[in-house]
């Protein structure tokens, strides 16, 4: 039975790239927002397909609360200083991370 091809490069699905490069391209975004009563939120934008598991790990790591919803994941506290060193462990780049 012949290899099916990736619809977006062409090449057959064990040589393909494009999972890679779109990793690669993407921008993951770290801020805090100030919630009612003054609690303060960790918002981590732009993690993509895998935010499910990647919020559980950083909730597990952070020992906060948090949850992942519309593609956002929202961590209990201010966590900046130290989501980048757990993300770049977790296998994302450290150039495409930005903390504000």
């Amino acid at each position: 039975m012949p290899e099916e091809n990736c619809p977006v490069c062409g090449l057959p699905k064990s040589l393909c790239v494009c999972g890679a490069i779109d990793r690669e391209a993407q921008k993951i975004k770290v801020f805090t927002e100030q919630r009612r009563f003054g609690k303060i939120t960790t918002i981590v934008e732009g993690i993509g397909d895998k935010g499910k598991e990647v919020s559980k790990e950083l909730k597990s790591k952070l020992a906060c609360g948090g949850t992942y919803k519309n593609n956002l994941i929202e961590l209990q506290g201010d966590h900046k200083k130290k989501i980048k060193n757990i993300l770049v462990k977790l296998g994302f780049s450290e150039n495409q991370i930005e903390v504000n």
